[in-house]
């Protein structure tokens, strides 16, 4: 489970057409769309996904072929086998798809290149969507591309092994103190208090509680060695140095929702994801979903998230915007959420999400105070090499892991 965002399927897609057929109104200026399509009459664009499974991939298809019936132009969807690099490859070649899934993480890479077309601030309805997600798809200050989807994380709980703990209600952890203090308790020779995911995508959380994270909110300044992430790093280190937290391996998983579900851990951290796990691998589980503790800043989690970015050597740009206008539609962001299992961008569709999956209600009101991923370009590797000493913990020394990241994130930041 390499992937913070890998899903399963939690519901149909039966509605997709009809709430799809109910978007109207492009948003964009007309002389766009003139010019973008009096050559040739109707558009043909080409969007590529990475789709988490087949139904995500029948959903799109479905909502792609609901707008070509409403609006005259043609949309073929591609599942991609690596996006990353089939983007790559199209930038090069000057023929990318004219629409494609953006993940955060990569964004600030492709918007750095001039690979994307900026239509972000000019998109009708744009304040509709959660500030942090906005934020992710912001480069040089210009808003690139609107959210899709996101996800966040919460804490789940192993209701029978809490009830045998000795543990009611009034014992669910609302601070760091508190989570350690049932970690211990939780904790057995069968089972670990708390199944812990051994990167950033995981652990990170705790730094945002405490107030940190990499860089500063625009991503100018990296902010790695500060004395709030030391706090989070350390915090954490003590649960691994106690027993009562490990690191998936350590528990023979792929995942922290492995352990979770075959009920070697009793508490794990993860995102919306798992009930598509749950549901299909551990049926038998009894479980729920509540917010992360706050730290000593307070409240936080993080977001994942991906953009329906645009080529900015794109010939069908009207068509391409008025097909992402469809696809973020609130009716057509709920049908989504119903088929996949992702949550809406749009805050707008807050209320309607929770009253439809009110197990959720954790994960979605985590986007009020959510951190989306590092928004620097080419930073990958770095991350990458901060993961490694993450995973050197309880052993390595807190500090040495984050003065490591300060300097090799500068090298990247300050160019």
């Amino acid at each position: 489970m390499r992937n913070p965002r890998t899903r399963w399927a939690v519901g149909g897609v039966a509605l997709l057409s009809l709430s799809l057929s109910a978007c109207g109104g492009s948003g964009f200026d007309d002389k766009d769309k003139a010019d973008s399509q009096a050559s040739s009459g109707p558009a043909s664009i080409k969007v590529l996904v990475a789709a988490s499974g087949d139904a995500e991939m029948k959903a799109v298809t479905d909502a792609a072929s609901a707008w070509g019936t409403k609006s005259g132009n043609k949309a073929t969807v591609t599942q991609a086998q690596n996006i990353d690099q089939q983007l790559g490859q199209g930038f090069a070649s000057n023929n990318p798809p004219d629409v494609f899934y953006v993940d955060a993480a990569r964004f600030a890479t492709y918007a750095s290149a001039g690979s994307l077309e900026p239509y972000g601030d000019s998109f009708e309805g744009k304040d509709d969507f959660y500030p942090a997600l906005r934020q992710a798809f912001t480069y040089d200050s210009k808003l690139y591309c609107v959210p899709k989807d996101f996800s966040t994380l919460g804490l789940q709980i192993n209701t029978t092994a809490w009830a045998k703990a000795g543990l009611t209600d009034a014992d669910i952890p609302t601070t760091w103190e508190q989570l350690a203090s049932v970690a211990k308790k939780l904790t057995t020779s069968k089972q670990v208090g708390l199944a812990l995911g051994d990167t950033r995508d995981r652990i990170g959380a705790f730094m945002v509680q405490a107030g940190g994270w990499v860089t500063n909110k625009d991503a100018t300044k990296v902010t790695a060695d500060s004395p709030e992430n030391l706090k989070a790093l350390k915090f954490v280190r003590s649960l691994l140095a106690d027993g009562s937290a490990k690191y998936p391996k350590q528990l023979d998983s792929g995942w922290p929702g492995e352990a979770f579900g075959k009920q070697k851990a009793a508490m794990t951290i993860e995102g919306n994801w798992i009930a598509g796990a749950m549901k299909s691998d551990y049926p038998g589980v009894k479980y729920k979903t509540v917010p992360l503790p706050a730290g000593p800043a307070g409240k936080g989690t993080l977001a994942f998230t991906q953009c329906w970015g645009i080529a900015a050597k794109s010939k069908h740009k009207a068509a391409a915007i008025d097909f992402v206008r469809a696809m973020t539609s609130k009716n057509a962001e709920l049908t989504f959420a119903e088929a996949i299992g992702v949550m809406p961008s749009r805050q707008s569709a807050q209320a309607d999400y929770v009253a439809q999956f009110p197990q959720d209600k954790a994960f979605i009101d985590g986007a009020a105070y959510a951190q989306a991923p590092v928004n620097v370009a080419k930073i990958d590797q770095v991350l990458a090499d901060f993961d490694t000493g993450l995973q050197s913990l309880p052993d390595a020394d807190p500090k040495q892991i984050l003065a490591r990241l300060q300097k090799n994130a500068q090298a990247v930041v300050v160019q």
